[in-house]
């Protein structure tokens, strides 16, 4: 739910989700999705996202829908890196190409554009009094999602009077936000101490993930309450990939109404082929940019 912090060759594919809208009546969600992202640079790279969803009703007297959202495309320079400090922050631009997905399963007619602050702050660099904590990682991303329209109308005809009648929605202006604290495993055994743990133990990232929304302007017709999951979850971290599985906890009952499930398997294409595809396009070979090691 909350992007790496840094730029780099990865394949994430497939994606997969499952859960119950807040919607009244709530619909049954269903979402595989796939992004690649490629370094132009060093410090600089493109991702390109899809997302097919699957809309089933609670009410088996309804349809159901399915289809494409719209394609994603992201932009993202690294601003710094410290090493020592482990610390990195980018800044990017997403762009939802409006109309490249299906309405049929609510995807916008028009873009949207969200420009993005992406941090990542790992514990490494604590003192040796506090050794058990430096396998901790905190990441985070602020990003505010500007629709290229203000609002959107829908023509109908009332079916008692033949009338035609309008409907007017507000599109608003989102804070996307939130943050993962992490412990790493491999972390603890490569830099801080060998418990003498299996192997499987040791290639595990226990995370909590916060990933909400907020409309802060245009909100007449949508309101302003925050909505979000809190996403518990584990990490299997190979050399070539991880294989991630999180529960999605809604906030409130805007946000769902009940526990869903999203799974990911995310592939490092700058360690499985350094010299290839998983190089930046322009300059040498380079180190794999996260920050927190793998």
């Amino acid at each position: 739910g909350i992007d790496d912090p840094g730029v780099n060759d990865e394949l994430a594919v497939p994606t997969v989700d499952s859960f119950n809208t807040g919607d009244n009546p709530p619909v049954r969600q269903r979402d595989i999705s796939g992004e690649f992202s490629k370094r132009i640079t060093e410090d600089f790279a493109i991702s390109f996202g899809s997302t097919y969803t699957f809309l089933g009703p609670m009410d088996p007297t309804t349809a159901g829908a399915n289809g494409f959202q719209n394609l994603e495309t992201t932009f993202k320079y690294r601003l710094y890196k410290n090493i020592e400090h482990e610390f990195v922050m980018s800044v990017g631009l997403s762009v939802e190409w409006g109309g490249t997905g299906s309405a049929s399963v609510g995807a916008d007619p028009f873009n949207t554009y969200t420009p993005t602050i992406y941090f990542g702050k790992g514990l490494g660099d604590l003192p040796d009094t506090l050794s058990w904590i430096r396998p901790v990682a905190i990441t985070g991303q602020v990003g505010y999602a500007i629709p290229e329209r203000n609002f959107s109308t829908t023509f109908g005809v009332d079916p008692d009077t033949g009338n035609q009648t309008f409907d007017t929605e507000f599109n608003p202006r989102v804070l996307n936000w939130g943050a993962t604290i992490q412990y790493s495993m491999p972390y603890l055994k490569s830099a801080v101490l060998d418990l003498g743990l299996p192997d499987f133990i040791n290639h595990l990232i226990p995370l909590v993930e916060a990933n909400l929304q907020t409309p802060v302007a245009n909100t007449l017709t949508s309101g302003t309450i925050t909505t979000g999951t809190i996403n518990p979850g584990v990490i299997w971290v190979g050399n070539t990939f991880q294989f991630g599985i999180e529960a999605l906890i809604p906030i409130n009952k805007q946000s769902g109404s009940n526990v869903g499930v999203i799974a990911q398997l995310h592939y490092y294409l700058d360690d499985i082929d350094p010299h290839g595809i998983g190089k930046p396009l322009f300059g040498g070979s380079v180190q794999p940019a996260s920050p927190f090691g793998r």
